[in-house]
């Protein structure tokens, strides 16, 4: 008779290929139990957090359902962070957690049903009787309603026996519910508009070849959140990323649109630069999975899959006819001057003497390996990978931590984003501060990549706590931080470590690359903090004018 552990396994096994794990005395049994799945490759992190947001990086990467397992009290609490960014994410997860016993809380036990609840996650727990369709239930509702799950199971039921479930059935998990709606509205928007902009989300993925011909039909202009960037790569009149990260002139174009179809999109504070990228009688359509619009500037809303309404405007559109001019010719400007990578290339070393993070990213943008996978940490720095580095598809870029606002999961998801994406170089950009609180989980990235470099952004400080408050005249010794030589701390975890002063020591990555570009490299830029990113100096300026 299979035990209550091995049974939850057991199903795992029959909906997923990867599980992100770090055992303890609560989840015990069921990393034995699979262990013996030979179906299940499980990926040890170094701290909890790390398995939740690798989990998360996986899906992002992947789209196949990420699943994670930790032990209960400390080993879960470790988790909240992660776990409340899946949860803005939408992430769809099975976490897999210890819980206290049946016979109820002991000492150390807390509400860890209320947590996970209270960030806004699901939450089952587990019994005897009927433990593999509670299993199938937690699967199919983190699918359907795109949400983490947390799976408790009690620690003292774990390793007993459970009950036979001779009519369980594994259902295998089902297409987006959705059903295409009346799109004549937007249909009588976007044909009559003079300037369209499709605006692409992680949610427009699989509608991006539709999307393409939508916006080539319409003569539409195309832009994407900065997750979603590489989703229009190639495309002519592709204007790169929307909101704080978009250039100047890119912005000036967006603005300018009379008729946005928003598709898969969430329309956050970054993608719409603090409520300035769009112009106040710009009308707004917006196509998700979503209950409501996710924002009030949005006129028209559709619930539905973005590759089916996106089909049925296509359909409908069959005879209108292409502009010759898109945009009255502002397409055409847009194209032959590439304004989205119209970016400052910097000074090479500033006036402090370090590094300049633009001529560093500009060089490490064709140093690097095109078959890349970005992975961002949260801080000032984000905006150097953003504006900087090229991606070649859509999910080339995965920024775990930003919806929730943390910094400290960029090397932990990268594992996840290695896993998901084996044939590509994981590319992870971090800082010293949020790259110190990720670090234990360098040591899995190292076991995990084939190909993986670590740009650390080492400016011996919370850059964005720097730039936005130490700009208001507020103490800043505590947002400092003493110079940490993490090629050196990378050595001890079994990486190569290159510290680049200058940029001619950025020789040392394109040789690294040449040689095959095999292992974890982690280049440890020591550059200066008085180069502030444009979207820093955006809310700066936002927060003086307040």
């Amino acid at each position: 008779m299979s035990t209550v552990s091995e049974v939850v396994a057991g199903v795992v096994a029959e909906y997923v290929t990867d599980v992100f794990a770090l055992m303890g005395n609560g989840n015990a049994y069921f990393t034995d139990a699979l262990a013996r799945q030979q179906k299940v490759r499980t990926t040890g992190l170094r701290h909890e957090a790390g398995t939740v947001a690798s989990a998360d990086a996986y899906y992002r990467v992947s789209r196949n359902m990420a699943v994670a397992t930790t032990t209960f009290g400390p080993g879960y609490t470790n988790t909240v962070t992660p776990l409340a960014e899946a949860v803005q994410s939408r992430t769809p997860m099975v976490f897999v957690v210890g819980d206290q016993p049946t016979t109820g809380a002991r000492p150390w036990d807390i509400d860890q049903t209320g947590i996970a609840e209270n960030v806004g996650a699901v939450t089952m727990i587990v019994n005897q009787i009927n433990p593999g369709q509670q299993t199938v239930d937690a699967f199919q509702t983190a699918w359907q309603q795109r949400v983490p799950v947390v799976l408790f199971i009690p620690h003292d039921i774990g390793p007993e026996p459970a009950q036979p479930e001779p009519d369980l059935v594994v259902k295998p998990l089902p297409p987006v519910d959705s059903t295409t709606p009346d799109v004549t509205e937007a249909l009588g928007l976007l044909s009559t508009a003079k300037r369209p902009l499709i605006l692409a989300g992680r949610g427009a993925r699989e509608a991006s070849g539709v999307l393409g011909k939508l916006a080539d039909r319409l003569g539409a202009l195309t832009v994407a959140t900065a997750p979603a960037r590489g989703i229009f790569s190639g495309r002519p009149f592709d204007l790169g990323v929307c909101g704080g990260f978009a250039s100047e002139s890119s912005s000036a174009l967006i603005r300018s649109a009379d008729v946005v179809l928003v598709v898969g999109a969430g329309l956050n504070q970054f993608t719409t630069a603090f409520g300035t990228q769009f112009h106040d009688e710009t009308v707004l359509i917006q196509v998700d999975l979503a209950e409501a619009q996710t924002h009030p500037r949005v006129n028209v809303f559709y619930q539905a899959d973005a590759t089916d309404v996106v089909t049925a405007l296509l359909t409908e559109l069959a005879n209108h006819p292409v502009p010759a001019t898109p945009w009255n010719g502002q397409a055409e400007h847009a194209r032959e001057s590439q304004l989205n990578f119209d970016r400052d290339t910097g000074t090479g070393q500033a006036e402090d003497g370090r590094l300049d993070p633009r001529t560093a990213m500009h060089r490490l943008n064709t140093i690097l390996p095109t078959n890349r996978q970005v992975v961002s940490d949260g801080g000032h720095f984000i905006g150097w990978s953003s504006y900087y580095l090229d991606l070649p598809a859509s999910d080339s870029l995965t920024l775990v931590g930003t919806q929730y606002q943390a910094i400290g999961l960029g090397l932990p998801s990268a594992v996840g984003a290695a896993r998901g994406r084996p044939d590509t170089t994981v590319v992870v950009a971090t800082g010293d501060g949020g790259g110190v609180m990720g670090l234990p989980d360098l040591h899995a990235l190292v076991h995990t990549a084939a190909s993986a470099v670590v740009l650390v952004f080492n400016d011996a400080c919370y850059g964005a706590e720097i730039h936005q408050y130490g700009s208001q005249g507020l103490d800043e010794q505590i947002m400092e931080i003493e110079q940490i030589d993490f090629a050196t701390v990378a050595q001890g975890f079994g990486a190569q470590g290159v510290v680049i002063n200058t940029v001619n020591d950025l020789d040392q990555v394109q040789q690294w690359v040449r040689d095959g570009a095999h292992g974890t490299l982690v280049v440890d830029m020591r550059i200066s903090r008085n180069v502030v990113a444009p979207y820093i100096q955006e809310i700066i300026e936002l927060t003086i004018k307040r």
